[in-house]
């Protein structure tokens, strides 16, 4: 061994993972050791850091193991290989639209579905009852009956009480959007945004809108760290799904 490789328990800890995860990739043929120490202990190269992030991004994302291991001979196979991988890629990125879309109508129908069950309780109880049950509609869903003027997540933080809601919307997040960012799910409820752009104005607004969140009864304080790549912000608890849509609207102008 040398300085410039890695124990498997240090890969396994910049990876996040288990050793025995280690150990099954190798088998698998995803994750090689580039020697063993005379007492037989695996040793890594720094590139297999890397490597590991790529098969548990696939994994992620919903390929199986052959599908990358697919991807990861390709530049050494055949054109035929390239085109396989694009096929997978393509299914795999429809069946994620069609799902998204199917959220996406079941929320539109759900919001349309609450207004005609108000209308036929005014209809039947009266104007007054059916009012009543507006307002509770809107207490509980934040779903509120010709409003146009917020988004549905403007909307969605202040019925989870979050903070963001009573902060300052427009000025608070105007340094991150159309910032580019990587996101995804950890194990638990948490997400895990890496923002690929490390200048201080990036980093402060992060700052600032964590700052914003504590003791937010929402969702547990999110995390600011440095990361490979860029600047990582952790949001965990229950609600955490909130910063995964806001930063994603932000990426695109539409928060």
């Amino acid at each position: 061994m040398t300085k410039q490789t890695l124990t498997i328990g240090e890969l396994a800890k910049q990876g996040n993972v288990a050793t025995s995860l280690l150990r099954y990739y190798e088998k698998e043929g995803l994750l090689e050791p580039v020697g063993r120490t005379a007492a037989g202990y695996r040793f890594y190269s720094p590139e297999s850091v890397r490597h590991l992030r790529f098969i548990r991004r696939a994994q992620r994302y919903g390929f199986s193991l052959n599908d990358i291991k697919l991807m990861r001979g390709a530049a050494h196979d055949s054109d035929g290989s390239k085109h396989d991988i694009r096929k997978i890629a393509e299914q795999r990125f429809l069946e994620i639209e069609r799902r998204v879309t199917e959220m996406l109508v079941l929320r539109h129908e759900l919001e349309i579905f609450l207004d005609d069950v108000t209308e036929q309780i005014g209809e039947t109880a009266g104007p007054e009852v059916g009012n009543q049950y507006r307002e509770l509609i809107e207490q509980i869903c934040g779903h509120e009956h010709d409003d146009q003027q917020r988004s549905s997540l403007q909307k969605l933080t202040e019925r989870l009480g979050c903070n963001l809601a009573s902060a300052e919307w427009e000025s608070l997040l105007t340094d991150l959007r159309g910032e580019h960012l990587h996101i995804w799910q950890d194990d638990d409820e948490s997400y895990s945004i890496l923002f690929t752009n490390q200048t201080a104005m990036v980093v402060k607004a992060l700052q600032k809108l964590a700052a914003c969140e504590s003791g937010c009864e929402a969702h547990l304080e999110p995390t600011i760290e440095k990361a490979d790549g860029g600047t990582l912000f952790r949001a965990r608890g229950k609600n955490a799904f909130l910063f995964a849509q806001l930063f994603l609207a932000l990426e695109v102008g539409e928060a």
